[in-house]
């Protein structure tokens, strides 16, 4: 069903300046004034920046994706919903702490209680057992802590209240979960923020991301019309965003970084859909490196056998799938797709190393530094970039 047309990493031909990479070969300058601090006032006016497969490249904005896609592409989109993650609280003695929760937990210990898995701040002081305070009708505790082994700790909370009530909480009281680098000293708990609406796709329907898909942000409903009428076709998948897609990479070995499970479900409609297009020759463009990440991971688990793929299809899985370059060499050809839709990610990011893998190290960090000469905005509410393979 779906051919190889290059080679993947692990058969890429040795050579004499061929080495292996490591963490600082993915590190690249970044102006401070280029990270995105606010969204552009409309979400397809956002700059795209279109890498042909010669390696050529060429300025447009999101807007023109109904003219350089070709109109009988099929387009893949990423509709997981992001919650009002943080929390903000203090101790029973009085002091602050900020909860980033992560994902739900299945054990149930009561239909009164819910447990979640998560990030805390001051990490030090949330000890088993530690009593956490975020209102007098929101209570939790940490019940045990644990490690990755590659530097990043965790929480287990306990809430004292059901899954449904805490959800409700939050939506109201929790905070929108942006990335550090976008500064809201100001910040407004879920019910009055600005980036409520604005930090979510226009089609995001599956609630779970701690993280928004990114390159998605850049459609509007008009947009999703104009591709349909040009004979685009349009479908989804669910990746939830969680710590395997923005965890640093703490490790100088690239292969020793571990990355966290994240629950994705492509769906049968979803598979079928890629089975036509790739008998039909057509074009399948990825919006965002979770709709790849989705689409590879069940690739891996269901071949070629199309039944197979179909019914894996619908089922929710959890995936821990990192593509990145092990060589400078290294190229690797997806499965599935032959186009991407993408921001500009991090230095040293697990997201610009799939970047890497894609188009090559050096011709992603050239790619990169032509967007930065052309002042391109970097990051989650910057602009993107498409990629032809």
């Amino acid at each position: 069903m779906f051919d190889h047309k290059s080679k993947h990493l692990s058969e890429a031909k040795l050579d004499e300046n061929r080495r292996r990479l490591t963490l600082a070969d993915f590190d690249y300058p970044c102006p401070a004034h280029l990270i995105a601090q606010q969204p552009r006032l409309r979400r397809d006016e956002s700059r795209l920046l279109i890498r042909t497969t010669d390696g050529k490249t060429r300025d447009c904005h999101v807007s023109d994706l109904t003219t350089e896609l070709p109109q009988d592409s099929l387009l893949i989109l990423n509709d997981t919903r992001v919650f009002p993650s943080r929390l903000r609280g203090h101790l029973t003695s009085g002091g602050g702490v900020e909860i980033f929760l992560l994902e739900p937990l299945n054990e149930v210990t009561s239909s009164q209680t819910c447990r979640w898995q998560a990030l805390g701040r001051p990490m030090k002081k949330l000890k088993s057992g530690t009593e956490l305070i975020f209102a007098e009708s929101l209570k939790a505790k940490v019940v045990d802590r644990n490690e990755d082994g590659v530097g990043n700790a965790f929480i287990n909370l306990e809430f004292q209240c059901p899954a449904a009530k805490l959800a409700s909480w939050l939506d109201v009281h929790g905070y929108i979960p942006l990335p550090p680098y976008i500064k809201r000293p100001d910040a407004h708990p879920a019910a009055s923020s600005t980036d409520r609406d604005r930090y979510q796709t226009v089609y995001a329907q599956q609630a779970g991301s701690v993280a928004a898909p990114t390159a998605g942000l850049h459609f509007t409903d008009y947009l999703l019309v104009a591709l349909k009428q040009r004979g685009i076709q349009i479908c989804f998948v669910s990746l939830h965003v969680g710590a395997g897609t923005f965890l640093p990479v703490k490790t100088d070995e690239i292969s020793a970084h571990k990355m966290h499970g994240e629950r994705y479900r492509v769906g049968a409609d979803t598979a079928r859909a890629l089975q036509i297009a790739k008998a039909e020759g057509r074009k399948i463009v990825a919006v965002g490196t979770t709709t790849l990440r989705s689409l590879e991971s069940l690739y891996r688990v269901a071949g070629q056998d199309h039944e197979t793929f179909v019914s894996a299809a619908n089922e929710w899985r959890t995936t821990d799938i990192f593509i990145h370059p092990e060589y400078s060499d290294d190229i690797y050809r997806p499965w599935v797709i032959d186009g991407l839709v993408t921001n500009f990610h991090q230095p040293c990011s697990t997201l610009f190393m799939l970047v890497s893998a894609l188009i090559g190290i050096g011709s992603a960090k050239e790619l990169y530094q032509t967007a930065i000469s052309r002042e391109y905005q970097l990051f989650s509410y910057g602009d993107a970039t498409l990629l032809w393979f």
